[in-house]
């Protein structure tokens, strides 16, 4: 794939308010939300191009209801994804539903697609039943160890190639995490062992408060998968077409071997997709940016704001209008509230804490939790809730 949808002068392209003016990276669309010029658009219908848009509105409502429970200590820690919907929505829907993501914590938006949410959002509540809903749903639950379950993600990719299954696994991870050593060991054995491995690394400037400078001496991310030896390719992060694109064609060449005209059987089939983007809020609500960056740099950057280029495209091309764009408005909101209602409807239960960790309790830990146990069946649950 070219890695230059559109030149820096070209219309549809604002350099004066683009902060990716000039970047080597693929682009579907301008900031004003119109195809560039030497762009391709995805061949999809117009239904799928409006559910992406969807699929942005959802992911876009739930972080804002999200960030607002947690200010009201309805869930916990959370990490919010404003400016960050178009590259995990427009790389989910590149993907069949057979495929396994493997989720960090910041790419709600494959939760969205994936039609989970009601079943994830209990996992913020403090309910392990979120992440078990998730990966029903073929998304790993989602990772809290930097660069942890990259190797695990690569091992379910060789398993797949192994059992000839007609899957790839797209790994997201932030920059931060191509410091760690997890990382480099899962590139290597991707590029050796021809994983069908699609490695999402999201670029969005800061690794908490670490800027990208600080973080490596490559000129791009992506380019590091040439110590590798297969492809990296840097994308437009905040254009959902163009992170649709640029995984299709990555998932094409992971699932068949060689490139996806098959020209080149030799070409190795994983692929470091740099996604390049920015996050408007916190990285997480423990977070105060204001501490790291000046606030005054994030304002060029909602220029590029994913759900206003993609309403923007549907309305030009005219797939889409002002009663459809409140209709989804309207759904979005529903579909969240529908959500919040599921998750704190679950009820905790004090025995599943010391479910899963061991095959077989050892003794301390037993009676720890028959301690526990008893002391809730004499004093009753109410005892051990939280006043408000």
């Amino acid at each position: 794939m070219n890695e230059n949808g559109g030149d820096a002068g070209a219309p549809g392209r604002d350099d004066a308010t683009d902060p990716l003016a000039g970047e080597d990276l693929y682009r579907v669309l301008g900031p004003d939300g119109s195809p560039l010029p030497d762009a391709t658009v995805p061949d999809l219908s117009d239904e799928e191009f409006r559910a992406i848009y969807r699929d942005l509105v959802v992911t876009r409502r739930f972080d804002e209801r999200a960030v607002s429970l947690q200010r009201q200590g309805r869930i916990g820690t959370y990490a919010p994804c404003a400016g960050q919907e178009g590259s995990a929505v427009g790389s989910t829907h590149a993907l069949a539903d057979r495929d396994l993501i493997s989720y960090q914590y910041r790419e709600h938006g494959a939760v969205v697609v994936r039609d989970l949410l009601s079943e994830y959002l209990p996992y913020w509540m403090g309910h392990e039943s979120g992440t078990e809903a998730i990966a029903d749903g073929n998304v790993f639950p989602l990772n809290i160890g930097i660069a942890a379950h990259l190797p695990h993600a690569v091992g379910a990719a060789w398993a797949f190639d192994y059992r000839d299954e007609d899957r790839v696994v797209a790994a997201h991870f932030g920059d931060g995490a191509t410091s760690e050593g997890d990382f480099h060991e899962a590139m290597n054995f991707a590029g050796v062992f021809d994983t069908p491995t699609l490695f999402c690394c999201h670029n969005n400037g800061w690794a908490i408060s670490i800027p990208e400078s600080r973080q490596t001496a490559s000129d791009t991310f992506a380019r590091k998968a040439t110590a590798y030896g297969f492809d990296g390719v840097r994308v437009d992060g905040m254009d959902p077409l163009a992170s649709y694109a640029v995984t299709r064609e990555a998932a094409e060449r992971a699932r068949g071997g060689g490139d996806s005209s098959g020209d080149d059987p030799d070409t190795l089939r994983p692929t470091l997709i740099e996604f390049v983007e920015y996050r408007f809020g916190a990285h997480t609500t423990a977070d105060d940016p204001t501490a790291y960056r000046d606030p005054d740099d994030v304002e060029p950057w909602r220029a590029l704001d994913p759900l206003d280029r993609m309403e923007a495209f549907l309305r030009e091309t005219g797939r889409i209008d002002d009663a459809g764009v409140a209709a989804i408005r309207d759904e979005a909101d529903d579909v969240v509230a529908d959500a919040i209602d599921f998750a704190e409807s679950v009820a905790a239960d004090p025995a599943d804490m010391f479910d899963s960790a061991y095959a077989e309790l050892p003794p301390e830990v037993r009676r720890q939790r028959d301690e526990l146990l008893a002391a809730v069946e004499e004093h009753g649950k109410e005892a051990f809730l939280r006043e408000e």
